[in-house]
């Protein structure tokens, strides 16, 4: 059996993973430059989804946060729609 439902699921989950680790990390394991860039891609990528996969991907986040036992990352995970503009001023 599968450890992720869906490859949705995966690849949100190694999103998270990458994020989650470069807003972790200090200058000296992640070359701020870098960590921007990444982050913009990132930022990119999303503002091209359509809405429902922007829907799938919010209901997936906060499926994440639900089963999140670290409260940190939680907090990480029920924050990113908003950080990254799936939902407020950003989303047109």
């Amino acid at each position: 059996m599968p450890v992720y439902p869906s490859l949705t699921r995966a690849l949100a989950e190694a999103l998270v993973d990458v994020l989650w680790f470069i807003e972790g990390s200090e200058d000296e394991q992640v070359d701020p430059d870098d960590a921007v860039k990444v982050l913009e891609g990132i930022a990119h990528l999303v503002s091209k989804l359509s809405s429902d996969q922007w829907d799938e991907l919010i209901d997936l986040l906060g499926t994440m946060a639900e089963s999140e036992a670290d409260p940190a990352r939680r907090e990480f995970l029920e924050g990113f729609p908003e950080g990254f503009g799936l939902i407020g001023d950003a989303v047109a």
